[in-house]
C-alpha cells in the first residue's frame, strides 16, 4: 500500500496528475515522466460544479479510490488493472511555493493533498527546453497527487456507465463540454505507453461516442429523460470505513483548466 505520509526534505518537489494534468501541465515544470501508482483505482466518481458543469448540474471528472475500499463497492465495472497510469512532473526549486499556490487554485472542489510513490516508466523526459537527464528506470519517485475522497462533497461514487456516458455527454461548465474532457483524457493515456490504456475511460469514451452519434442522427430515443444531467447523488456514505488518510484539506479539482 502507498504510504500516504509527507515526504522526507527534498530539494525536488514532484506532483503526479492522472487526469487534466496529463496534457495540460502546471507551470514551471522542467521534467516530465509517463509512469503509474499502484493501490488505485481510477472512475468518474468526481461531480464538477465549476468547470465541467454546474451547481444546478455538475459534470464528472475523476479521482482515485483506493483499492481495498473500490473492491468493497457494487462497480458496473467490475475490473481494473493494477497500475493506473499517469504523468509526473519536476517542478522547478525556486518556482514551488508559486505552483503549490496555483495548484490550490485549479485543484479545488473536493480533492485534498495526498503523497504516493511513483514508478516511472522509463527514463525521465525533460521538457524540450531543457537538456536530458537520464535517472534509474523505474525507481520510485515520492510524488504529490490530488485525491477526491469518499468523504468529500462531491464524491458521487458508482454508477450505471450507460447513465454516466449520457450524463457526460450533456454536462458542459465554464471549461468546456464534459465529453472533452472525457475524450482528451482517453487521447492523453493511449499516448503515454501501448500499456496506458483505462477500460473504465474506454469503455465511457466509447458509449458517449455512440450517445453522440444518437443526437446526431436525431434519433434519440428518450428526450425529456436527457434534456439536462441529473444532480449529483452520493451513492456512498460518507460515514462508510475506507483507507484514504487526508493529508491536507484543501478544496481541490484535478480538473480545472485555468492559466496562471
Amino acid at each position: 500500500m502507498s504510504d500516504r505520509a509527507s515526504p522526507a526534505q527534498s530539494s525536488d518537489f514532484w506532483l503526479f496528475g492522472y487526469g487534466s494534468l496529463i496534457w495540460k501541465p502546471p507551470p514551471h515544470f522542467d521534467r516530465r515522466i509517463p509512469g503509474w501508482v499502484t493501490g488505485y483505482v481510477r472512475r468518474f466518481w468526481q461531480a464538477s460544479e465549476d468547470h465541467r458543469g454546474t451547481p444546478e448540474a455538475p459534470g464528472r471528472v475523476v479521482t482515485l479510490i483506493e483499492r481495498p475500499y473500490w473492491e468493497t463497492l457494487t462497480d458496473h465495472h467490475d475490473s481494473a488493472p493494477d497500475r493506473v497510469w499517469g504523468v509526473a512532473y519536476r517542478i522547478l526549486p525556486d518556482r514551488v511555493a508559486e505552483v503549490k499556490e496555483y495548484l490550490d487554485i485549479r485543484e479545488i472542489n473536493g480533492y485534498s493533498i495526498h503523497y504516493t510513490p511513483f514508478h516511472p516508466a522509463s527514463e525521465l523526459h525533460p521538457h524540450p527546453a531543457v537538456s536530458p537527464q537520464a535517472t534509474q528506470p523505474g525507481a520510485p519517485i515520492q510524488a504529490l497527487v490530488y485525491i477526491g475522497t469518499p468523504d468529500n462533497d462531491q464524491f458521487v461514487g458508482p454508477q450505471d456507465p450507460q447513465q454516466l456516458a449520457e450524463h457526460i455527454y450533456l454536462s458542459e461548465g465554464p471549461s468546456g463540454q464534459n465529453r472533452d474532457y472525457l475524450w482528451g483524457l482517453e487521447k492523453a493515456l493511449d499516448g503515454l505507453s501501448p500499456e496506458s490504456g483505462d477500460e473504465h475511460v474506454t469503455d465511457l469514451s466509447n458509449r458517449v461516442r455512440a450517445v453522440a452519434a444518437r443526437f446526431a442522427e436525431g434519433r434519440n430515443d428518450q428526450p425529456d429523460k436527457f434534456l439536462r444531467p441529473a444532480p449529483s447523488v452520493v451513492l456512498v456514505s460518507p460515514a462508510q470505513q475506507h483507507d484514504f488518510r487526508k493529508i491536507t484539506s484543501i478544496d481541490e479539482q484535478e480538473e480545472t483548466e485555468k492559466t496562471s
